[in-house]
């Protein structure tokens, strides 16, 4: 099954205006290989007819849009990350709280949570660093597909290998019988987690400030206008003294003065220009 140039460009604009996400002419064979399979099982003959009913239809629109998006993720992806929280923020937050200069009150921003295990690795680290806080971590996602998955907690048994044993022995649960081969995630580290669909290009004014939002190989798929509005929503949401931390191929770099690194791809909000004299 071919898509033609005029219906790529279609899908294209309309992709776009919906996600933000960019794809190039060569990107033709990855909407094609996305796409066949739900054309084949709607019977639908042609990409061009495929389209019209994608246009027409708010419900197929977020199923497109759910075999476009790219989801590959892992328990403690980029390990320098969850170190430099551990060993650096949350030590300085304790002490914070203990002064009396600091709410012992945490929330977190998975802004592309995927299948989950990034908004469960954050809720096994808060939970061992912060006994007796109220915490809460917001997980989002364009796609309701990985998001119903997320929310499930059931994990192949192989991922294991990505937990550290401390962590897998205190939070994830080993399945038997019918369950043999898989692990989920235990009630402590799900009862943290809050899933919701959301678009990263569309305003949220709701969602309120957050000490940490992780918002990691997201910004890759945009093109330049968009990823800009992005980031700037994103240092909307993110607390005075909290920290954003990107992907490791992401950056802020001519997108923004609002925020200054900490360390590559870890960001805070850049201290106010002091007015002219």
């Amino acid at each position: 099954m071919a898509v033609s140039d005029r219906d790529f460009a279609r899908f294209q604009r309309l992709i776009n205006d919906e996600a933000g996400i960019w794809l190039a002419p060569v990107k033709k064979a990855l909407l094609v290989g996305r796409l066949a399979r739900r054309l084949r099982e709607l019977g639908t003959t042609s990409f061009g007819e495929y389209f019209e009913l994608v246009a027409a239809n708010e419900a197929e629109r977020i199923r497109m849009l759910d075999a476009i998006c790219t989801n590959e993720t892992h328990f403690f992806r980029e390990p320098r990350h969850f170190e430099f929280l551990c060993d650096r923020i949350f030590p300085a937050w304790r002490a914070e709280a203990d002064a009396g200069t600091r709410p012992r009150r945490l929330r977190v921003w998975s802004a592309a949570c995927s299948t989950g295990e990034e908004p469960y690795t954050l809720a096994m680290t808060l939970l061992s660093s912060f006994q007796g806080w109220d915490l809460e971590i917001l997980a989002t996602d364009l796609s309701t597909k990985v998001l119903a998955r997320a929310q499930a907690a059931v994990f192949p048994l192989e991922k294991a290998r990505e937990i550290p044993e401390a962590y897998l022995k205190a939070y994830m649960l080993k399945g038997y019988g019918g369950q043999e081969g898989l692990m989920k995630a235990g009630p402590e580290i799900r009862q943290l987690v809050r899933f919701s669909r959301l678009n990263l290009t569309h305003d949220h004014p709701a969602l309120g400030r957050f000490d940490v939002i992780f918002c990691r190989n997201v910004l890759i798929y945009f093109d330049k206008e968009t990823k800009g509005k992005v980031v700037h929503r994103l240092l909307d949401h993110l607390q005075p003294d909290g920290y954003l931390f990107l992907g490791h191929a992401e950056s802020l770099g001519g997108f923004t003065t609002r925020a200054k690194a900490v360390l590559p791809t870890v960001y805070t909000l850049a201290p106010p220009p002091r007015p002219e004299r």
